[in-house]
C-alpha cells in the first residue's frame, strides 16, 4: 500500500527537498553512457543500479541530515512507449522498469526516511517528445491515451504521486493530468519554461497553470517550474496572484542559458551553486508557497545542499 498517496505531506508546509539533474550528473560527472538521455537503462544491470543507488542517496542523505521532506523522483522520465522502442525495450520490458524504479526508490525510503524526513516517492513522466521542443503536439485525448500505460504501472506499485517534468505545451499536461485522475493518482505538472518565462510552445505560464486547472477540475495537486534559470522566471511570477498560489515547487537550472545554447554545449555550465540556493530562498520567500525544491540541468547535491543551507538559515532567522 503506497504510504503518502491519499495525504501527500509536502501540502502542509515545510521544506522537501528533490534531486537534481540526474541525466548530467551520470553523463558529466560520473561519466556515464546514457542514450537519449534515458537514466532508466542503468537498471539493466548492477552496475547501473549502483549508479543510481549512489546519486540519490547522495541527495537523500541531505534531507535526513537537515531534517528536510524528500521527494525520491524515479529515473523515469525516458521510460514510456516511444523512447523504450528506440532502445529496443518492449511494452512489457518498460512495464518492469518503471515497477523496478520504484522498488528502487522503497528501497532507499527504508534506509533514509526518518520522523522528521519524510520522503515521498513519485513516478516521474516525461513528454512524449522533446523536454525544451514540444515538436508535433499531441491532442489532450491522444497524451492521455499515451501517458495512461505508464501511470497505470505506477499506481499499480507503492508510488505515491505522479510527476510530470519538462512539460512543453498545455494538451500534454492536460493528458497527463487526465490520465492521473483515471488512475487514482496525485499528479504534479512541472513546466518548461523559455528564457522569457513562456512554456517553448509561447504560452504564458499564467495561462498554462488556468488552463490545466479549468480543463482537469483543479486536477493537478500543485503546479512546478522547471529547466530554466531563476532569473528567466521570477519577472513573470507576481506574488498573491491566484494562479501563482498553485506553483509550490522549482527544479531550476543552474545555468543562465538558453535551451538552444545548453542543446549546443560541450562542457557542462553547473552555474553557482550558492547563488542558486540564495535565488531559491528569495523566490521562495517573495511568493510563500514553494515547499519542494529541486534542481534541473547542470545540477547536484552541490546545488541541492546550498539550497536546503539558504532556507534552512533563512527559517532560523
Amino acid at each position: 500500500m503506497a504510504k503518502y498517496r491519499n495525504s501527500l505531506p509536502q501540502l502542509n508546509g515545510g521544506l522537501f527537498l528533490t534531486d537534481g539533474g540526474i541525466e548530467t550528473t551520470l553523463i558529466f560527472h560520473d561519466g556515464l553512457d546514457l542514450p537519449y538521455f534515458a537514466a532508466f537503462d542503468l537498471l539493466k544491470d548492477q552496475a547501473g543500479q549502483a549508479a543510481l543507488r549512489r546519486y540519490f542517496s547522495s541527495h537523500a542523505s541531505i534531507a535526513r541530515e537537515n531534517n528536510c521532506g524528500f521527494i525520491l523522483e524515479s529515473p523515469t522520465w525516458r521510460a514510456s512507449r516511444d523512447w523504450g522502442s528506440k532502445l529496443g525495450y518492449s511494452d512489457d520490458d518498460m512495464a518492469a522498469v518503471n515497477r523496478q524504479s520504484i522498488a528502487l526508490l522503497l528501497d532507499l525510503r527504508r534506509i533514509f526516511e526518518s520522523e522528521r524526513a519524510p520522503m515521498v516517492i513519485s513516478g516521474c513522466v516525461g513528454p512524449r517528445g522533446d523536454g525544451y521542443n514540444p515538436g508535433a503536439v499531441m491532442t489532450a485525448e491522444e497524451a492521455q491515451s499515451y501517458h495512461a500505460t505508464q501511470i497505470g504501472v505506477f499506481a499499480e506499485t507503492e508510488a505515491d504521486m505522479v510527476t510530470a517534468i519538462t512539460m512543453t505545451n498545455l494538451p500534454e499536461a492536460i493528458g497527463v493530468t487526465r490520465a492521473a485522475q483515471a488512475a487514482g493518482m496525485p499528479v504534479v505538472i512541472s513546466f518548461t519554461v523559455e528564457t522569457d518565462g513562456r512554456l517553448p510552445d509561447g504560452e504564458t505560464l499564467k495561462d498554462a497553470i488556468e488552463a490545466v486547472d479549468a480543463a482537469t477540475g483543479n486536477g493537478p495537486a500543485y503546479f512546478m517550474i522547471n529547466c530554466a534559470h531563476p532569473d528567466h522566471f521570477d519577472g513573470a511570477l507576481a506574488a498573491g496572484e491566484s494562479w501563482v498560489k498553485r506553483i509550490r515547487g522549482l527544479r531550476a537550472n543552474a545555468s543562465r542559458l538558453s535551451h538552444a545554447e545548453l542543446d549546443e554545449a560541450t562542457e557542462l555550465d553547473d552555474g553557482n551553486p550558492a547563488e542558486l540556493g540564495r535565488q531559491y530562498r528569495d523566490l521562495r520567500r517573495k511568493l510563500g508557497t514553494i515547499t519542494v525544491m529541486g534542481g534541473c540541468c547542470g545540477t547536484d547535491h552541490r546545488h541541492i545542499e546550498a539550497i536546503c543551507h539558504a532556507c534552512t538559515t533563512a527559517a532560523a532567522a
